[in-house]
């Protein structure tokens, strides 16, 4: 036996069922297709210029470090500036080298920022699951008080943690320098967030079926959370790599100093005239952590997002 047909009715705006189509002056505007107005895309090309504009603010400080520790003294010296060098050289990074050692300040900042990143992340998972999801006396009044952490400026604890780390006999160690910022409150804030924001039915089907806290936390919690926890852990990374005031007072040799306490070095002993050197000093500190940054951008709004939707479960 024969299927029936199934057929499109017949509409005013022809017989293949288009939606009618709009009569006014420049004809035939359908719902799928609905023709811009011209006050609207004034407003949309504005909105470029004004994106440009703030781009360029940001972006010509970084081409002219770039374009600075490539060119020669009489290039930087020039007036009118020239935008681009009539001859690229590495010898502002040669000299930037030989001035200060800047392999171990390398060493240095990248121990402290792997350890100390790592450490940071792995602490602020662990407390913030068991904000979202264990039980515990005082859970509420505890969430309250590390929130009162982040009010808190951290060259407050400076003085403390300075006789904390000298009494251990931490100071001049990767140890002083890593342990007293491995407690993130706002690693912790973000991630209990988002991880309330998480389906509540996942996790009683894994109650279910037996699963343990780390088991729920490794295989549910963790896969569902990659964009919260990368977030935080570009916040970390940033932190770590950039921080000034905490490794000047907790080191006292040159070949324990971090690369922000480099640059400083290298500024005391060339002086600020010698800009080509200055700026490939500057750029060896900067240009880790702005790949990083490009790399990890596609996560941070996501993450963020994710963490405001949390429900207060």
């Amino acid at each position: 036996m024969a299927s029936p047909l199934i057929t499109r009715s017949s509409t005013p705006g022809g017989s293949s069922g288009e939606p009618p189509t709009d009569g006014g002056p420049g004809g035939g505007v359908t719902r799928r297709g609905t023709r811009r107005r011209p006050s609207t895309l004034k407003h949309t090309w504005w909105g470029y210029l004004l994106l440009l504009a703030v781009g360029l603010v940001f972006l010509i400080p970084l081409y002219m470090l770039l374009s600075t520790s490539f060119k020669t003294n009489g290039d930087i010296y020039s007036w009118p500036m020239k935008w681009l060098p009539s001859e690229l050289t590495v010898d502002n990074m040669r000299e930037a080298w030989r001035i200060a050692p800047f392999g171990a300040f390398i060493k240095n900042s990248l121990i402290v920022t792997v350890v100390g990143a790592t450490l940071k992340v792995l602490l602020a998972i662990f407390a913030a699951y068991a904000f979202a999801f264990l039980p515990f006396p005082g859970k509420k009044w505890l969430f309250v008080i590390m929130l009162g952490a982040l009010m808190v400026p951290g060259h407050v604890t400076l003085l403390v943690n300075y006789i904390t780390m000298g009494n251990l006999g931490l100071i001049n160690t990767y140890a002083g320098l890593i342990l007293p910022g491995v407690a993130s409150a706002f690693g912790t804030f973000l991630l209990r967030q988002h991880f309330m924001s998480l389906p509540a039915e996942v996790f009683e089907a894994a109650e279910v079926d037996g699963c343990g806290h780390l088991r729920r936390l490794l295989s549910f919690t963790l896969p569902m959370s990659i964009p919260a926890v990368a977030t935080v852990a570009l916040v970390a990374v940033i932190d770590e790599w950039n921080n000034f005031v905490w490794p000047l007072i907790i080191t006292n040799s040159v070949n324990m100093r971090t690369l922000p306490i480099g640059l400083m070095y290298l500024k005391s002993n060339d002086g600020l005239t010698n800009w080509g050197v200055l700026m490939s000093g500057t750029l060896i500190v900067v240009l880790p952590m702005l790949l990083v940054f490009l790399c990890a951008q596609r996560y941070i709004v996501s993450g963020l997002t994710g963490a405001a939707a949390g429900n207060g479960r």
